[in-house]
């Protein structure tokens, strides 16, 4: 069904986003901006912070000027840190007396 309303009164309604443009190109990190795009998919730069540079790219894997390799390497390649063993019997100490204190108060 097709709105009888002016023109210009359908635009009103609309938010301010909807007339807002997304530039082709990040004026932040440079990456390609798809069209109708919230906010800029490598640096996160978006509309509300005016594709400025107070969008933050941590740990997005984008190398910069003090980048160190031998801790990408240990970080990336090392095995996984050894969990600590010796609270096994706590967990099972604390589910024992969970349930022990749903069936006391469940059967009372």
């Amino acid at each position: 069904m097709i709105s009888r309303q002016p023109a210009a009164r359908r635009r009103a309604r609309l938010s301010p986003l909807a007339f807002s443009m997304t530039p082709e190109i990040c004026p932040n990190c440079g990456a390609i901006v798809p069209p109708r795009a919230k906010a800029c998919p490598a640096c996160g730069a978006d509309e509300a912070t005016g594709w400025s540079d107070s969008a933050t790219a941590d740990r997005l894997g984008i190398p910069d000027d003090n980048f160190d390799y031998q801790r990408f390497v240990k970080e990336e390649f090392s095995p996984p840190a050894v969990k600590p063993r010796g609270l096994r019997w706590l967990w099972w100490v604390t589910a024992l007396a969970l349930i022990g204190l749903f069936l006391f108060f469940y059967f009372r």
